[in-house]
């Protein structure tokens, strides 16, 4: 079974330890790509680092996470920008709207929201979106743009049929990780209306694992339960799931061997 991490941030400190065997833990459990998106400055060069170390299975992507759009974003997306002028990267990620944690940055949320999906139409990149209580509000930001130059995911998500279809409708991923197996996500009710081909896998790992490791770190390997709860859910085969899900993120991310520049 072919499986692939669409976002997880196996660079942050709390993989710093056994990074190596997080990574043979995941070629076990058949994961052949891991993509990282970014959070901010301060992480660039642990995760273009690890991206280095690792070329054949972690992907860098570049991006401000909208939790640390702060007083000095716009420093912060010169940094995006200046990354994105001078290599290549698989997506513009992760960026997006969090209106969950701190709330005193909103407008600057937006702005760099926006200017970060524009950077991803210039360089013609798929997008990663964090919508932490704000998927609405991310649609309609996407939808604003949106000229058939935009792709992307919506990163753990976990949202509505209604916003599934949303989604949906503007060619953009549902990405599907632990949340799925919770017993009172609500998420499988919703996935039943929604084709496997509008689905990509993801852990987010280090945060939000999968039942039964609730509560402990996750990693990749832990696509192995998300993709067994996705069985369930499709009635078809965990191979299938993986076969779909693989095609799907290929397809996101215009992957072939020679489509990222190392």
């Amino acid at each position: 079974m072919t499986l692939i991490d669409t976002h997880c941030h196996l660079y942050v400190e709390e993989f710093r330890n056994d990074v190596e065997q997080v990574l043979s833990n995941a070629r076990q459990a058949g994961v052949e790509r891991i993509y990282l998106p970014a959070i901010d400055s301060t992480e660039h060069d642990v995760l273009l680092q690890l991206e280095q170390a690792h070329p054949e299975i972690c992907i860098a992507m570049m991006g401000l996470h909208p939790c640390y759009v702060k007083e000095n974003y716009e420093e912060e997306l010169r940094k995006v920008e200046d990354w994105l002028g001078r290599r290549k990267f698989a997506a513009v990620g992760e960026i997006g709207l969090d209106f969950y944690w701190d709330r005193n940055y909103d407008a600057q949320q937006y702005e760099a929201f926006r200017r970060q999906l524009e950077l991803a139409k210039q360089y013609r990149i798929p997008v990663s979106i964090h919508s932490r209580n704000a998927t609405l509000e991310c649609i309609k930001e996407v939808k604003a743009l949106q000229d058939g130059g935009l792709s992307g995911v919506f990163h753990c998500f976990s949202g509505s049929y209604e916003l599934a279809k949303e989604v949906v409708k503007l060619g953009f991923y549902l990405g599907i990780g632990g949340v799925v197996t919770y017993k009172n996500g609500g998420l499988p009710e919703v996935l039943k209306h929604i084709p496997l081909e509008h689905i990509v896998l993801e852990t987010d790992a280090p945060y939000l694992s999968p039942v039964p490791y609730r509560g402990k770190r996750n990693q990749p390997a832990y696509l192995t339960p998300i993709t067994e709860k996705l069985s369930d859910i499709y009635g078809v085969s965990p191979e299938e799931i993986g076969a779909i899900t693989t095609a799907n993120a290929n397809r996101l991310f215009q992957y072939h061997p020679a489509s990222i520049a190392k």
